[in-house]
Formats: C-alpha cells, structure tokens, sequence
C-alpha cells in the first residue's frame, strides 16, 4: 500500500478544524482517517483531533485483521468508544459543548477495505470502472435528495447545504454506516472532507487520480484547485494506492 494525507486550513479559514492521517499498526496494517470537525469557538478543532488521537492511539494497539468481519467489528466498536469519549468531553467542558465531527475511516487490506462513515465527509474508490462515491452523505439535502424533493442538482446550491444529521460525539449513542469492497492492485481510494468534494467534480477527482504523479503531487494539485475554486472551507484528503510491496509515499 501506498498512501498520502495532506490538509489545508484553505483560503477563508482561519482556524483548520479538519484531521485525520495514515495509521499503520504493528501487524503493518493500514488505517486512513479524515475527521472534519464542528462546533461553536474552537471546539470542532478539538473534536476532530481527539477523533484522530484516539483513533490512533487504538489502531495501534489492535491485532492482525483477516477477514472483513473483522475489520468491520473493529471499526464498530471503536467509533462507539470515541463516540463516547468525545461526548464526555464536551459535556465537562463548557467551551466545547455540542461540539462533534464528521468521520470516515478505511481500514486498507491486500483483498478488501472495510470503511466507517458518519457525516458528509466521503469516500471515493478508482478502478476499472471509474469513480465511484462509495459513502453517502448524512445531510438534510442528501435525505431530501432520496426522498424525490429535490432534485441533485438543487442540493448544490441548497441553503441547507451545510446541515449535517449525524456526527460523531453530539449524542452519547452513535452508529456508523458501514461497509466492505474488494481491494485490487491498481485501485485508489479517496478519503475527503467537504473541503474539498463540495469544489470538484467527480470527473476532475477521477482524472487527477489517474494522471502519471506522484500520490503528493495529485494530492497537492486537488487541494490547489479546491482553493482556486474559492477555498471558502478547509480542505483534507487521504489518497491510497494499492501498490504490491509498498508503504507509505
């Protein structure tokens, strides 16, 4: 496997209150993580590093996963746990109260990849048939857009864009969708805040992520045309590669 993780606090932002990175445990096992965080002052910064941190810090204590059925039982019980964790948190710490953060996590096999979703931060898989949005959105106009109210379209510039139904650490209970693909040589896959799928089109992901660079350099290309777009929001991303033999690039 191969693997980047870049993030940038964008044009407007002052404050990145996005995270994330690349984890290897001790069995050489992948994990990517993207965290975008919410909540009033500075509060999303800390829910979005403490969702990393921890994490992190649990991944590298894991064991070999084998199976998906594994890889999907630990991620279901660790977003439970740092679900839990961040929302004792804020409730002890004024400052930070409601605070939360979206999250997708990949946990990266040689056969498969088992992902954890919540929020309307996504992932993206490249392979021989193309881009293909492998999460979906917990957003009030993505429901709207299932229910038949308005049309795709419309939920670009809907000014509710922004309304997220479910994240992590607002509630003390939380589940996260998840879900398992087949992983093959040759096939990327995408982690991403809103940052950054809210300014490119999929058709512009896809062809930045074929282009013959380096995993850095199509990783710094997005984040440039993110901000050449408007840059209004921080932008981050995780890129994997599946590549026989290697490690982190």
């Amino acid at each position: 496997m191969k693997a980047v993780f870049k993030t940038d606090h964008g044009k407007l932002r002052l404050h990145n209150e996005d995270n994330g990175g690349v984890f290897w445990n001790e069995e050489n096992d992948l994990l990517a993580v993207v965290a975008d965080g919410m909540g009033g002052h500075n509060a999303g910064d800390v829910a979005s590093e403490m969702t990393k941190e921890k994490i992190s810090e649990l991944w590298s204590q894991s064991s070999k996963v084998n199976a998906p059925s594994e890889a999907e039982s630990w991620l279901t019980d660790q977003v439970k746990v740092i679900n839990r964790h961040i929302y004792e948190h804020a409730n002890q710490n004024p400052d930070c109260e409601g605070m939360g953060t979206t999250l997708v996590a990949a946990i990266c096999h040689e056969r498969f990849v088992t992902i954890a979703h919540i929020g309307d931060s996504r992932v993206y898989i490249l392979n021989d048939l193309g881009l293909q949005q492998l999460t979906s959105d917990h957003s009030l106009v993505n429901e709207l857009v299932r229910l038949g109210q308005i049309s795709k379209e419309d939920a670009e510039h809907h000014p509710r864009k922004h309304w997220i139904l479910k994240s992590l650490g607002t509630e003390p209970n939380v589940e996260a969708d998840i879900k398992t693909i087949t992983f093959e040589e040759g096939d990327i896959l995408l982690l991403c805040s809103d940052g950054l799928s809210n300014k490119l089109s999929e058709g512009e992901m896809g062809q930045i992520l074929q282009e013959s660079i380096s995993l850095e350099e199509k990783a710094d290309r997005m984040i440039g045309l993110a901000n050449e777009y408007g840059g209004e929001d921080n932008i981050t991303l995780v890129i994997v590669e599946y590549q026989a033999g290697s490690e982190s690039g």
